[in-house]
């Protein structure tokens, strides 16, 4: 069968809400009983089946990782059943899976999808991350600045003292540095243990999030995923592939990239349109968790397209057997 080249994103939306909510409601039963493992493994194996429900030519180009290190949802795997428009697809199954271990805020089931061609196959390496959300013009803030000069640049477009500007930052010990040096210009800051996407995805909402930038690294795959979201939503984001070794710049270069240097726009590692569903699992800032009731457990997800930018938030009540 001829694959059709449109991406009829419209369509395909709500059945990418349906995958997002397969895999949360796969790991609910694992919420708080402290195996990673098993959590992650129920939501890839439900987000796998309902993929492959999905009329699609699919290839996975952010996933769990090389062939080699996941069994399933692997960097390259064909998803779908053939019989529609190429696709890619970003996907974490679940983002949060210590969050969700601990019964921690925040944790996320994420997937995005887009025409072939429209993602960076980000390899698996470390990436420096900087977002704002909509309304800023562009370059308003860069990688090349210091933290100082980022939040003061921020506070002035904003029209606001730099002490009203409030951060979101990954809790780690490679950001104290930066950390100390931000807490120095009066600016607020909220560490988060776990969960880089959706720390990004709060900039496009300041006014209900409270959170005007992100600034830190986390992983690059998980940095395309943001990426998608801010499509949608709007906002700025800036990234620069970060290497330690010559493993991971070999890694860089099997994904196709030749420029280990080269700082990517929101646009450069998202290209064309996508949509993007996220579901929450844990409680969060983001979207609410999953909550069982007598005979039934609920869901909530966030659904966005690009091209319309148009954002839903959905409630999917499921009975239980």
């Amino acid at each position: 069968m001829t694959t059709p080249k449109d991406f009829n994103d419209r369509m395909l939306s709500l059945g990418l809400a349906r995958v997002s909510e397969a895999a949360a409601l796969a790991s609910a039963r694992l919420i708080g009983r402290g195996d990673e493992k098993a959590a992650d493994q129920a939501a890839v194996n439900a987000m796998r089946t309902q993929l492959n429900m999905l009329d699609i030519a699919g290839v996975v180009v952010i996933g769990e990782g090389e062939r080699d290190e996941a069994p399933m949802l692997y960097i390259g795997e064909e998803v779908g059943t053939g019989n529609g428009p190429a696709v890619d697809i970003a996907l974490d199954p679940l983002e949060g899976t210590t969050l969700t271990a601990k019964d921690w805020p925040n944790a996320l089931t994420v997937i995005a999808m887009g025409p072939r061609g429209s993602m960076l196959h980000a390899p698996d390496v470390y990436m420096d991350k900087l977002a704002i959300g909509p309304g800023y013009d562009d370059g308003v803030v860069t990688l090349d600045m210091t933290p100082t000069q980022r939040v003061e640049a921020l506070a002035k477009a904003k029209g606001c003292k730099p002490s009203d500007i409030t951060l979101c930052v990954l809790e780690r010990p490679r950001h104290d540095e930066m950390v100390a040096e931000l807490r120095g210009t009066g600016a607020a800051i909220r560490l988060i243990p776990d969960g880089d996407v959706a720390g990004i995805i709060h900039c496009a909402e300041a006014a209900v999030t409270g959170i005007d930038m992100y600034m830190g690294s986390g992983g690059a795959p998980e940095g395309v995923l943001a990426a998608a979201a801010l499509k949608c939503m709007g906002g700025q984001m800036f990234t620069k592939l970060l290497f330690r070794n010559d493993d991971e710049r070999g890694r860089a270069e099997k994904a196709g990239i030749t420029d280990l240097d080269r700082i990517y726009s929101r646009d450069d590692l998202v290209t064309d349109d996508v949509i993007f569903a996220a579901t929450g699992v844990t409680q969060g800032s983001l979207v609410a968790g999953i909550k069982r009731e007598v005979g039934f457990v609920t869901t909530e997800t966030i659904l966005m397209r690009s091209k319309t930018g148009s954002v839903r938030r959905m409630t999917y009540r499921n009975p239980t057997a």
